[in-house]
C-alpha cells in the first residue's frame, strides 16, 4: 500500500495572510500525523510565500513519521538547509524562480551529470533522493543513470485527462513506472491527485511508494474536516 505524505504548503499559505501563527504549521503536521498521514511534504521557496526554512527546522525536531522536503537544487539555500536538516527524503524539482507551484520534471538526459553530481552531495548525507519526472521512459532512464533513488512521477497531466479518457491518462504513466522499477528505482507520485483520480492511479500502478498530496486534500479538509479527508484519502490507496 503507497504511503499517504501530506503536504502542508496550503496550511502555511494560510498562516502567511494573516501574520501570526494561526493555523499553527507545526500543530496542523502533527496532528495529520495522529490522523494517519505517514509523512509531511513540504516545498519552501525562496520567497517563503508558503514554509519558511524556519518552520522546516522546526518540523524536523518534532516529526515521528517521514519528512520529505521538495525544492530546487540550483538555490544553494535549500541545498543548505537540507544538508542542515536531513530529513528522510529530498525531492528534486526544476522550478524557475517565482514559480507559482512546479509544472514539470528534470530533463534528466540534458543534466545528467548536474544532477549526478547534486543526489551524490544528498545521498552522501544518509538522505534518500527522488527526482521530480515527466511520463517519459527517457527521462525515467536518464534519472536512473543519475544514481537517484527515486522518481516522482509528475502526474497533473494524468489528473488533467482522467474524467475524459482514464485509461488514456496513465497509459504512459504505467510505462514510466514500469521502466523505472526495472531499473531499480522506488516510486513516488505527486500533483493533483485527489478523491477521484486517485485509486485509479494506484490500481494500475499497484507498487507505487509513496503519494503527496497538498492542495485538493486541503481544500477537501475545509468541508470534510481534517482527520475524516486524511482517512479518505487512505482509503483510495487501498488497491
Amino acid at each position: 500500500m503507497p504511503r499517504l505524505s501530506v503536504n502542508i504548503n496550503k496550511i502555511a499559505t494560510i498562516r502567511n495572510s494573516r501574520g501570526g501563527n494561526n493555523p499553527d504549521l507545526i500543530k496542523v503536521a502533527l496532528d495529520a500525523e495522529q490522523f494517519g498521514a505517514e509523512g509531511i511534504t513540504v516545498h519552501p521557496r525562496p520567497d517563503e510565500r508558503h514554509v519558511r526554512y524556519a518552520d522546516v527546522r522546526e518540523l524536523k525536531k518534532v516529526l515521528t513519521t517521514e519528512l520529505n522536503i521538495e525544492g530546487n537544487c540550483r538555490e544553494e539555500k535549500f541545498v543548505q538547509l537540507v544538508l542542515e536538516v536531513k530529513p528522510d527524503q529530498v525531492t528534486l524539482v526544476p522550478d524557475a524562480e517565482g514559480q507559482l507551484t512546479s509544472d514539470h520534471g528534470w530533463d534528466t538526459v540534458k543534466h545528467r551529470d548536474y544532477l549526478t553530481e547534486m543526489i551524490g552531495i544528498f545521498k552522501s548525507a544518509g538522505i534518500r533522493t527522488s527526482i521530480f519526472c515527466d511520463p517519459d521512459p527517457a527521462m525515467v532512464t536518464g534519472a536512473a543513470l543519475t544514481g537517484t533513488d527515486r522518481i516522482e512521477l509528475y502526474t497533473e497531466s494524468y489528473a488533467h485527462h482522467f474524467k475524459t479518457n482514464r485509461a488514456s491518462a496513465i497509459a504512459p504513466y504505467v510505462t514510466a513506472a514500469e521502466t523505472a522499477k526495472a531499473l531499480g528505482m522506488g516510486i513516488n507520485a505527486g500533483h493533483d491527485l485527489d478523491l477521484d483520480n486517485l485509486h485509479y492511479l494506484v490500481q494500475e500502478i499497484s507498487f507505487i511508494d509513496e503519494v503527496s498530496i497538498g492542495h485538493a486534500l486541503v481544500c477537501d479538509a475545509l468541508y470534510l474536516g481534517l482527520e475524516n479527508t486524511i482517512q479518505l484519502y487512505r482509503r483510495q490507496l487501498i488497491n
